[in-house]
């Protein structure tokens, strides 16, 4: 395995190179198709009422690069620390990517039929804005729960093989459960957030963005825990207010 040297006594392996580009450049493709999905959709990027509806294969296409567009960035200093227990394995990297990404994947199918429920709810029904604060509120509060600082502690320091082996690392099955098993975790921590990105619309960008910086800094920030605090008391201010004066939620998802 080649090596270049860091300036700090240890070589970068030319994966710990390469893939956090790659994984940056597929964020950055996210990021590109949410916008042209979103533009093409005219703010209301799935449209779920009773005589329109987006096929299910274009809901997980978008979906999909949505979470790559999210979730790729945060899961950047893991995947470079389970390169180097793989002892700077390619195909194990990459597969721990690809079981981390298809947990994602998967929550689509489920997403669509939240999203086919809910967007009919918030854009047509009068008390759409309180469901919207409701959502708010309980994914305010679920940021203050065990089970929340239980799997964001795994999601910061994951097991990335059992025994800690590089046998066990760089098997391919592993590298996927590996990666699986960590997606389970991260998404056990922000799972609510994933809702409440639904309850107002899908694709709205400036919510996938401020929703992307407090995943990535909740994992990555010294001050992450803080920073879980304040966004739960943000959360359910802001639920309380759409309980109270629910048109306001025109505002947030226009």
């Amino acid at each position: 395995m080649a090596y270049v040297e860091n300036g700090q006594g240890r070589g970068w392996s030319r994966t710990e190179i390469w893939l956090p580009a790659l994984l940056l450049g597929l964020a950055g493709l996210g990021w590109w198709w949410s916008m042209v999905s979103a533009a093409g959709m005219r703010g209301d990027p799935m449209p779920m009422d009773g005589e329109s509806t987006t096929p299910l294969a274009a809901f997980l296409v978008a979906w999909v690069a949505m979470m790559a567009a999210m979730m790729l960035p945060a899961v950047l200093p893991v995947v470079g620390r389970y390169v180097r227990t793989a002892a700077g394995s390619a195909v194990a990297a990459v597969l721990f990517v690809v079981g981390y990404l298809a947990v994602w994947s998967a929550v689509g199918i489920p997403a669509f039929v939240v999203s086919n429920r809910l967007n009919p709810i918030m854009h047509s029904c009068p008390w759409g804005g309180r469901a919207a604060g409701a959502v708010a509120v309980v994914a305010g509060l679920h940021q203050l729960t065990r089970f929340k600082t239980v799997c964001l502690h795994h999601c910061r320091r994951p097991m990335l093989s059992s025994g800690g082996s590089r046998e066990h690392a760089n098997g391919r099955a592993a590298a996927i459960l590996a990666g699986g098993r960590y997606g389970i975790y991260c998404l056990g921590s922000c799972w609510m957030l994933m809702v409440l990105l639904i309850a107002f619309g899908t694709m709205q960008l400036g919510w996938m963005l401020a929703l992307s910086v407090v995943i990535w800094l909740e994992k990555v920030a010294p001050f992450g825990d803080q920073l879980g605090r304040l966004t739960a008391a943000t959360l359910i201010v802001l639920g309380v207010a759409l309980l109270v004066h629910p048109m306001f939620v025109a505002r947030l998802i226009s």
